[in-house]
Formats: structure tokens, C-alpha cells, sequence
């Protein structure tokens, strides 16, 4: 897929790896949508990014409010390509301190934000792709985002692990169910990134996450996502995958 021209959307566009994805598409020519919470600093970031930027506010587990930021995508031509970013944790222990069950509430609130909210990207976003004409054999593709607490998830992470799972297992099933509309999906797993969270971390904690990336031994930059998340929607034989991008590290228990 040339992005040169083409509609592309992404979401948590106005901070980290979204808005690290939003400046690669930019550079490649394409028309970018941002889409993030009316609280974000989205207005911002689009006017940052230049005349072929747009904001479009909703939160990503409303059908409504996410539809019609969508729909502010479409209209510049169709969507073609879609990054999912948005997502968050909430630490939380199967039994706590005293022994107690852990919170059903913390647990279903990222399940909701992270899983399901990857699922409604998904579907609305295949739905506008689907109304296009082929490119080059191709109708869209979608980048969605996992982690690799996926895999190797760590104590505390429980729920966050299940919605990071459950989005790896939808990318092949998602991929061979579109197949027929020429719509791609993939899915970036990364690892320790260097985003504003981890930015207010004292610089020992830093430095000791940094040793534990076997190579190269550093946090990933924002910058790395996006240039991943460009090239899946560019390579048109990139499909059903979930790609690691985390310098080989596998998380230890704690």
C-alpha cells in the first residue's frame, strides 16, 4: 500500500506511540486522523503534525463516539489504514494482601478498554475499509497493538495479560475472516517502550530495565513503533502476524 494521499487513522494519536505513528504516516505522505479522548492534548498534536492532520475525539469503547471519529477518517477519501494504540493497565493481584479476591472491576475495566476496545477498532474500521475500491489488490489494513505481556505476562498483570492475549489471538482469526474484503490485519507485541510513562520513573529503575533488553540494551523508542506500524501498512504481504518488537527480552516474573 503507497501511503501517498491515502485516509489513515490512528488512535491514542495524541501522545507515545500513537502520535510517533501519526509522524511516520505524515512523513509518508499520508492523511492522518488522530483519534483520542476529548481530554487529550489531540487539537494540539494535529496542529503540530501539519495541514494533513485532523483530531477527531471519542473514547474507543464507545460504539457512537468512536463510529463518528471514524467517519471523520472515511470522508477523507475512504480509510485505508487504521493503528490501534489506545490502551492502558491497572495493576491489580488475583488475591490481595490478605487473601482476598482481587477486583472484578479492575479487571473488567482493561479487558473493556484493551480487548474490546481493539475489537470495535477492528470491526468499524473494517467496515468503512470495506466500501473501498482495491488498490493494488487491497481494500485497508489494520495495526492492531498487543504486548508482550501476551506471552510472558507479569505478577500484578493478570488482566492486562488476558487483554493483551486476547488480541494476539484475534489477529490471524481476523485476518483470515477479512481475507475476502482484501482487508490485512497485523499486530505489533512491543516491549519495554520509552513513552511518557516511563519517563517519570526515577533513573535507577530506568537504568535496570534497560539492562534487562538483551540487545539492543535500552528502552524502544516511539519512533520504532511507528516506523513497524508504517511498514506492515505498506507491505502487502504482511498478514495474520504478530510481530515482537522488543530487543529478544522475555519478561521475568516480576
Amino acid at each position: 500500500m503507497n501511503l501517498k494521499g491515502l485516509s489513515t487513522a490512528v488512535t491514542g494519536g495524541a501522545s507515545g506511540l500513537g502520535l510517533a505513528t501519526a509522524r511516520r504516516l505524515v512523513d509518508a505522505g499520508a492523511q492522518v486522523t488522530l483519534i483520542d479522548l476529548p481530554s487529550s492534548r489531540g487539537e494540539e498534536a494535529a496542529a503540530e503534525l501539519g495541514a494533513d492532520t485532523r483530531f477527531a475525539a471519542a473514547d474507543v469503547t464507545d460504539a457512537d463516539q468512536f463510529a463518528a471519529a471514524l467517519d471523520v477518517a472515511d470522508s477523507r477519501g475512504g480509510l485505508r489504514g487504521l493503528v490501534h494504540c489506545a490502551g492502558a493497565g491497572r495493576r491489580m493481584r488475583i488475591l490481595d494482601s490478605d487473601g482476598r479476591a482481587g477486583s472484578l472491576e479492575d479487571f473488567e475495566f482493561v479487558v473493556r478498554l484493551n480487548l474490546v476496545g481493539s475489537f470495535n477498532a477492528l470491526r468499524l474500521g473494517a467496515e468503512r475499509m470495506a466500501r473501498n475500491d482495491e488498490i493494488d489488490g487491497e481494500r485497508g489494513a489494520v495495526v492492531l497493538t498487543a504486548s508482550v505481556a501476551a506471552f510472558e505476562g507479569q505478577i500484578g498483570q493478570i488482566n492486562y495479560t488476558a487483554s493483551k492475549a486476547g488480541i494476539v489471538g484475534m489477529t490471524v482469526t481476523a485476518a483470515r475472516d477479512l481475507a475476502s474484503r482484501r482487508i490485512r490485519v497485523c499486530t505489533i507485541a512491543p516491549g519495554i517502550m520509552d513513552t511518557p510513562l516511563l519517563a517519570r520513573l526515577r533513573d535507577d529503575v530506568r537504568a535496570s530495565l534497560e539492562k534487562s533488553v538483551p540487545n539492543p540494551s535500552r528502552l524502544g523508542q516511539p519512533d520504532e513503533f511507528g516506523h513497524l506500524a508504517a511498514s506492515i501498512l505498506e507491505n502487502g504481504y504482511l498478514n495474520g502476524e504478530t510481530i515482537r518488537l522488543d530487543g529478544a527480552i522475555r519478561m521475568a516474573p516480576r
